[in-house]
């Protein structure tokens, strides 16, 4: 088994574990990781969708970044605001 393999079944036993345990906290730190091992730019995106909406719901200091990851795939649009 590789060390990638080995990575991201520890990460999905801790995920398991977080959920269980509702640590949003260690969750949007977990996905964050998930996203940075991930093969390609789809499962990346989806581990980082997770960690954003944690990290909005807990208003916590990584969800800019992590919207900025999102946007640089085109997955987070870039809102323009019009004043009127």
């Amino acid at each position: 088994m590789s060390s990638c393999e080995t990575d991201l079944r520890r990460l999905d036993q801790q995920m398991l574990a977080a959920h269980e345990n509702g640590d949003h906290r260690m969750l949007v730190g977990l996905y964050t990781q998930a996203a940075d091992l991930a093969q390609d730019v789809d499962a990346e995106c989806f581990f980082l969708t997770h960690a954003y909406v944690f990290a909005l719901e807990l208003g916590d200091a990584r969800a800019p970044d992590l919207r900025s990851r999102l946007q640089r795939h085109g997955r987070e649009p870039h809102l323009e605001r019009t004043v009127t």
